[in-house]
């Protein structure tokens, strides 16, 4: 099978196309042949020798990736048969091995793909949909009515988590480039701000809770706006250490979270795919061979939704 391997942590000239064996999976797993991979800014980061990197340093061959899109080819899960089209993040926290056209997979962390939406879609509503679901629903529970700020709401996390959170009666409000407006405003948020524009004291007051996809001083910045006993969560490793005990000083609850693989999650996202009631928007989509171009998109920071890969 053709795989991307990293030949070492660096530049993408490090991704290289080349032919491996097909993967065999254990009991409970299932084969899926690629259709499309969805990329992160934890694979770039991984990549460079940050992220993920410390669980990849004695793989050999290095394969990084873990959103696909496919179809089952062999499935010793119940849950699964051969033929079934099949979306989901693999192994996260974990290796996944997704930059290859067949990988094994625990069926528990794959949904069926509704049939309504592309490969490309599914791939991309994986890591960051599921990101984005479960600090809103299964962490912060958030309710109708609560006032919540989502940051930089036009990418990956953030444009699911508007909509996510007005699936959920909420009133939101996103923060993004001027540019990025309309995009905000059409996943359904009652707001948008321009962070470069006014502070976000002057933007915005009484919130109650905060998603936070930036981390370092937009955590303090979001302390100040929040209303006590306030929730902020905080997702950039590396960025959010302090968030807990900043939240704390000023009577306000704050934690990191980390995403995990889980299928029945999934499920729930499928189903919201599924009829329309959320959409992956994918902004750019890249051949297979072209990885290194899809990760320095990631790498400009500004990349409205998602991008994915073809295979």
């Amino acid at each position: 099978m053709k795989a991307i391997t990293l030949t070492d942590f660096g530049g993408v000239e490090n991704l290289v196309l080349t032919e491996l064996a097909t993967p065999a999976g254990a009991d409970n797993d299932v084969l899926v042949q690629v259709k499309a991979i969805s990329v992160n800014p934890v694979d770039v980061k991984t990549r460079s020798g940050k992220g993920m990197s410390s669980l990849f340093k004695n793989e050999n061959p290095m394969i990084l990736g873990w959103d696909i899109s496919g179809v089952v080819t062999e499935s010793k899960s119940p849950l699964f048969k051969r033929g079934d089209e099949v979306f989901g993040m693999v192994n996260f926290p974990g290796i996944g091995k997704t930059y290859a056209e067949y990988v094994v997979a625990p069926a528990s962390h794959l949904s069926l793909k509704p049939a309504s939406i592309s490969h490309q879609e599914a791939a991309a509503a994986s890591l960051a949909a599921l990101t984005a679901w479960q600090a809103i629903v299964s962490h912060a529970q958030v309710q109708a009515g609560q006032r919540v700020l989502i940051h930089a709401a036009a990418g990956g996390v953030g444009h699911f988590a508007v909509q996510i959170a007005k699936q959920l009666g909420a009133y939101v409000i996103g923060t993004a480039s001027a540019a990025n407006k309309e995009f905000v405003l059409s996943l359904g948020a009652d707001e948008h701000i321009d962070y470069k524009a006014k502070s976000l004291a002057d933007a915005t007051q009484n919130i109650d809770f905060v998603l936070d996809t930036i981390g370092g001083e937009n955590i303090d910045s979001s302390l100040e706006v929040m209303r006590k006993g306030g929730t902020i969560i905080s997702i950039p490793s590396g960025k959010n250490e302090a968030v807990k005990a900043k939240a704390e000083a000023k009577g306000m609850i704050g934690f990191p979270i980390r995403v995990q693989s889980n299928g029945e999650d999934m499920q729930k996202l499928a189903d919201l795919l599924a009829d329309g009631r959320m959409k992956a928007h994918v902004s750019q989509t890249f051949a297979f061979d072209e990885m290194g171009k899809a990760h320095l998109q990631i790498e400009t920071g500004k990349t409205q939704g998602k991008v994915a890969v073809l295979v």
